[in-house]
């Protein structure tokens, strides 16, 4: 842990310096890595105390301030919210690690019954239709005679497109629009 002291208005003393390391000694179990650094600030302004800790954790950057009469209140109280901060920081971060899936649980483990996933339908460019007029009497004549499960023809009194398939049961489907 790194801490640096600034006070505005007023020396920072050896006293104060070990009431704030002693009390984020008591916090280590909280911010368990190094790479910790803490500024603290102490300013006054009259008769008020103020104390300003900001502490750089990781990526993040806590903050707590505090007035008060006694110096050493304003910075018990400032500790006490960075205390609450880091908490809740430090409960999301571990809830957002157990809440990930970890890759054994997405993907199974492989014991040589791996389905590949089917692809999908492709469109596959067919032959060109001549689509010429005619009733459906004369295309039903037409698709008997072909192999063909379907035929389009532009329907000769209606002047539209039409389509003509062969059913299951042997007889013959018209689609128009």
């Amino acid at each position: 842990m790194k801490f640096e002291y600034t006070g505005r208005h007023v020396d920072v003393s050896p006293a104060i310096r070990r009431h704030v390391e002693d009390h984020f000694k008591k916090l280590d179990h909280i911010f368990n890595d190094s790479t910790l650094s803490t500024h603290v600030i102490i300013d006054v302004e009259k008769n008020r105390q103020i104390g300003e800790i900001i502490v750089n954790w990781r990526d993040y950057t806590l903050t707590a301030k505090d007035t008060n009469a006694d110096m050493y209140m304003a910075l018990t109280r400032a500790m006490a919210k960075i205390e609450t901060q880091a908490l809740k920081l430090k409960k999301k971060i571990i809830d957002r690690k157990q809440s990930a899936r970890s890759a054994s649980r997405i993907a199974p483990q492989p014991d040589g019954h791996l389905e590949a996933t089917p692809r999908p339908p492709r469109i596959i460019p067919a032959r060109r239709y001549a689509v010429k007029p005619m009733t459906p009497e004369e295309a039903a004549l037409r698709l008997s005679d072909q192999t063909d499960q379907f035929l389009l023809f532009r329907d000769a009194v209606t002047r539209r497109l039409a389509v003509l398939y062969r059913r299951k049961d042997g007889n013959y489907g018209l689609i128009e629009p």
